[in-house]
């Protein structure tokens, strides 16, 4: 069985649903419904794999110890730079080893290789570097479980922080409010396979069956790729959003019309959501803060801008550690910061920025701009 794939997977979301309509119908509580199924559904896609169940749960076990044993250690002796770090860093070992396992078959094992370590990964993360902050201050066993193991979003996210995520998984819905709620799920599910079985399938059929031999046809095929990317996985998480709404979990939006993005700043605001954004609360946001503190760069513009591009970078990496994703995270990058810098310095922009013919053009450029940073990430930009 596979995460949204398959008569399996979907006949069990369809007994699941029915169990949390009448859960939610009867304004009961919907968390323990959560538990059991995050760890039967979680268990029956690993089991197939023993060699990824048995991982998963030495992850499970390593981050649970890291994540409880930091916050106790932050509640009785504060803020200690180097234990956070310390805990940070071995939080992301186990990804690490995943990744280099993909390089290199480290002892003839890929360790911690099952599905959906990365964004588990930041789960975890998440928790250390908010516990660090004080802004949690307790971390129950239970609510880690389920939220690490919810199974909408186990594999592919879209990724959730964990005190809105146990604020929902607590909270018991008045009638009306969970039925508006499951049947927004519903209709987020019915667009999720449209978008992923039907119009995504037309554009891979494109790709598979269109000839490479001029240069239309190439063009064709980079457009279809792109097109493919958004369809296929703005489906999945649409599908898993309308899942966990059923469950009573609103896990935030992954997508916002991004093909409608004026500028590269704008596009990451519309794609992938919640990585985009876990990445500047958690890594650009706080090398802004550390650089001007340390006094790093003479500007702040400077600043933002090489934070951009470690951003990105870094972005690039935790897809794989394969040259065209760190080429696509640093070609992100650069836009990026090129985008900072023009807006920040360009009178004709601040001049022109709101009139109709100039977001055309800029919105033409940023689209021919998002269709080959897809060809880069697709690894196949030597072939054209």
């Amino acid at each position: 069985m596979s995460f949204f794939s398959g008569a399996p997977f979907f006949g069990v979301v369809f007994i699941i649903a029915i169990l949390a309509l009448l859960l939610g119908y009867t304004e009961r509580p919907l968390k323990w419904l959560n538990v059991v199924t995050s760890i039967l559904v979680v268990g029956f896609v690993l089991v197939e794999k023993p060699r990824q169940l048995f991982f998963f749960l030495m992850f499970y076990i390593i981050e649970l110890v890291l994540v409880k044993g930091y916050l106790k250690i932050r509640t009785e002796k504060g803020r200690q730079v180097a234990t956070y770090r310390i805990a940070v860093f071995l939080s992301i070992v186990p990804l690490i080893l995943c990744k280099a396992g993909e390089i290199v078959c480290l002892y003839q094992i890929k360790w911690f290789q099952f599905v959906g370590i990365s964004y588990l990964t930041f789960r975890c993360v998440q928790m250390i570097v908010e516990s660090y902050d004080g802004v949690i201050k307790e971390i129950k066993v239970l609510d880690f479980t389920v939220f690490l193991m919810f199974f909408p979003t186990f594999s592919c996210g879209p990724i959730d922080r964990s005190r809105r995520f146990v604020e929902d998984f607590h909270k018991v819905y008045k009638r009306q409010e969970y039925l508006e709620l499951f049947g927004t799920g519903l209709e987020k599910i019915f667009l999720g396979l449209v978008y992923k079985n039907v119009i995504a399938t037309i554009f891979f059929q494109i790709m598979e069956e269109l000839p490479k031999a001029t240069i239309m046809e190439k063009f064709i095929h980079v457009y279809s790729y792109g097109f493919y990317m958004f369809f296929d996985f703005a489906g999945y998480s649409l599908m898993a959003i309308g899942v966990a709404y059923m469950l009573g979990i609103k896990v935030p939006e992954n997508f916002k019309k991004p093909f409608l993005s004026v500028d590269m700043k704008d596009f990451w605001a519309r794609w992938h959501i919640s990585l985009s954004e876990w990445f500047r609360d958690f890594i650009f946001s706080r090398f802004i803060m550390l650089s001007m503190k340390k006094k790093w760069f003479p500007t702040r513009l400077f600043g933002a801008s090489v934070g951009f591009i470690i951003n990105m970078f870094v972005m690039g990496l935790w897809h794989g550690p394969s040259v065209h994703y760190i080429l696509y995270g640093l070609y992100h990058g650069v836009l990026l910061a090129l985008t900072e810098i023009y807006q920040k310095k360009s009178k004709f922009y601040k001049r022109n920025k709101k009139k109709k013919v100039y977001r055309f053009v800029s919105w033409f450029i940023t689209f021919q701009l998002v269709m080959f940073g897809f060809l880069i990430f697709s690894g196949q930009l030597i072939a054209y």
